[in-house]
């Protein structure tokens, strides 16, 4: 029976649904791919806030987002997809440029640990963990795998530190899990400045990269060899296997200078190689190979494919694919982030396909990974018409459709619920909020500012209506209880900490841009030119803006409650001398005349002012009823995405 017909025999006998945790990274998309060319019941799970380009030409439903490093992520995916096989090959730190310390722990050590937590509340077949023979560290000449551990890293800290782990939640709490020790795993889609695809790269132009010494070895296993290890190991009898560490080894002390020979022969290059062009790393160890007795006696596992053929097929794999994915890569690695664009629209279907343009020119010229979400408020005009062809062309995009009019703030939480990027970025539908400005906001953001907010310093259009603007503002900022940005609107870029705080709050009748100022955090303006509408007529009228008004200062402001106390207080103090004034003109001057306009106007003023009181009141009563009544904040209709 071939390698393949093992595999695939072994793909069959999973319990699903399955899961890749890590399928971005080498073994992980090769893993993933294997499952998925024969079950539609496996999940990719990356970090990423983009398809990874190892993963971008599959099916992108199968493929979800996750930070293993937050618990609470890590819970919604299991219980939303209940995985009965895991697969843990996410790792950071393997690489010399991953060199962030703390990252390392945190996702070699706590994201396990979230993991395993969260596998153990649910009836699970097998869990699969990703090692390294790194954990041998210095202890690394063909090592038993209970022989001494002598970590030389702090990447090989943090996996022996997961094989501990496993162990303990194996044996202990009898959980099927399992740890493998990859050595040197190598074939398609491997990192291509690593060693191997650099060999071949080289070869196919006639020569050699730059090499350390040749007496340096390591133990080469072909891809296809470590899926079958990892395979057989989730199909195992768990009560044999599990909490062990099991290494995945060809046993075969493979020298550099006998690799560069197999490349030699495979490109039939005639020079010999320069040995030493290349100084060795402090982290090289010259002998670092396996021996691979447990995988043999517990999986039945020995590897299978030997070194030539396994270059030879890497080598038809890389003359084929490798310089496109290798382009898509290269763009990927400027990727530093993923913005989510949501848009309220309302009477703005002229608009739509503008902003579409704009933002996706925008995006691309930041380099940035990119989510648009139009969320359509009931517009009475064509919106979704427009909308659904621009789905349909661009995954990118999504279209949410609400079942009436809920307002802008219920569109722009919509939006905001079901965002994925790192910040999210909130926009009228009208173009008045030029997508263009995200560059700076981005800038701005990435300087470490959790909210960045458009500052209107000037509005094109109707002079007089932007006066009362600026006027309210400033008001507005003098009665509020949290410090508001002046002349700032919805418009804005926040961090994805942010979008979960005013995501997370109770309240229904949301005014978002006090809301934003509420939460905190670190925020600055940014300041733009508003200009007119591109299309039709503004949908506010005085009115509204009054009813704006009357929201922003009632959510944020007790103000009006303090000057009715104040007023009160006067007013009182005021009777009293007057009642005081009348008893001595009483006695004192008794002729001065008595009239009915005094009483009539004290009438008046009094009653007006109760009536001013108690409708004060009564915006405050109005707004507790409103929350009282805990109603969703708006109802979708539809979401719509590509098919």
């Amino acid at each position: 029976m071939n390698l393949l017909t093992q595999i695939n025999k072994e793909v069959d006998r999973l319990e699903g649904p399955i899961v890749v945790f890590g399928a971005g990274g080498f073994i992980g998309a090769n893993l993933f791919r294997t499952i998925l060319a024969k079950r539609n019941d496996v999940y990719a799970v990356t970090s990423k806030p983009f398809v990874p380009w190892r993963l971008d030409d599959l099916d992108q439903s199968r493929i979800l987002q996750c930070d293993i490093t937050k618990r609470a992520e890590v819970a919604h995916l299991f219980d939303e997809y209940r995985f009965r096989t895991i697969f843990d090959l996410a790792a950071y730190g393997a690489y010399a440029k991953q060199d962030n310390v703390e990252r390392i722990y945190d996702t070699n050590v706590m994201g396990l640990l979230h993991l395993v937590e969260e596998a153990s509340k649910y009836n699970i077949r097998a869990f699969i963990h990703a090692g390294s023979s790194s954990e041998y560290g210095l202890n690394c000449e063909a090592p038993d795998e209970e022989d001494t551990l002598m970590p030389n890293s702090h990447y090989s800290v943090t996996k022996v530190s997961a094989a501990y782990l496993i162990r303990y939640y194996g044996i202990l709490k009898e959980m099927p899990v399992v740890n493998l020790r990859y050595y040197s795993i190598y074939g398609p889609y491997e990192e291509p400045d690593r060693l191997v695809p650099q060999l071949i790269q080289k070869g196919m132009q006639g020569g050699y990269p730059v090499l350390v010494q040749p007496d340096i070895s390591r133990d080469f296993v072909y891809i296809d060899d470590a899926i079958w290890a990892t395979l057989l190991a989730a199909n195992a009898p768990m009560d044999e296997v599990r909490g062990r560490s099991i290494n995945i080894a060809s046993g075969a002390k493979t020298t550099l200078r006998a690799i560069v020979e197999e490349i030699r022969t495979l490109f039939g290059i005639e020079q010999a190689p320069e040995w030493g062009s290349m100084p060795n790393r402090k982290w090289d160890l010259k002998d670092w190979y396996g021996k691979a007795t447990l995988a043999e006696k517990l999986l039945g596992w020995k590897n299978q494919t030997l070194l030539g053929p396994g270059l030879q097929q890497t080598r038809e794999w890389q003359e084929k694919y490798s310089y496109p994915l290798y382009e898509k890569k290269l763009i990927q690695d400027k990727i530093r982030h993923k913005l989510t664009a949501v848009i309220a629209c309302y009477k703005d279907a002229q608009a739509i396909p503008i902003m579409y343009q704009r933002l996706t020119a925008t995006f691309k010229k930041i380099n940035v990974d990119y989510e648009i979400i139009f969320v359509n408020d009931c517009s009475p005009d064509n919106t979704m018409e427009v909308l659904m062809p621009i789905v349909q062309q661009d995954d990118h995009v999504i279209a949410i459709e609400h079942s009436r009019n809920f307002g802008s703030q219920a569109a722009f939480l919509s939006g905001m619920e079901i965002a994925t990027g790192d910040g999210v970025i909130l926009l009228d539908g009208d173009l008045q909020d030029p997508p263009e400005l995200i560059e700076d906001f981005c800038r701005v953001w990435e300087e470490g500012n959790d909210v960045v907010y458009g500052r209107r310093v000037k509005r094109d259009g109707n002079q007089r209506l932007a006066f009362f603007y600026k006027v309210f503002y400033r008001i507005f900022r003098g009665i509020a209880y949290v410090p508001i940005p002046l002349d700032a609107g919805d418009f804005s870029l926040m961090d994805r900490k942010v979008v979960d705080e005013l995501i997370k709050l109770p309240e229904t009748d949301q005014f978002l841009r006090g809301l934003r100022a509420w939460v905190g955090f670190k925020q600055v303006g940014v300041d733009y030119v508003r200009p007119e509408r591109m299309f039709g007529v503004t949908t506010n009228n005085w009115r509204k803006n009054i009813g704006w008004a009357r929201k922003a200062i009632f959510s944020f402001s007790f103000v009006p409650l303090e000057l009715l106390t104040y007023l009160g207080g006067f007013l009182t103090v005021l009777s009293f001398i007057a009642i005081i004034a009348q008893i001595i003109a009483y006695f004192v001057l008794p002729g001065i005349p008595h009239g009915i306009t005094t009483i009539v106007v004290l009438i008046l003023f009094f009653g007006g002012l109760n009536m001013l009181g108690i409708a004060l009141i009564g915006e405050y009563q109005g707004k507790i009823l409103e929350e009282a009544k805990k109603r969703p904040k708006f109802i979708r209709k539809n979401i719509y995405t590509k098919k």
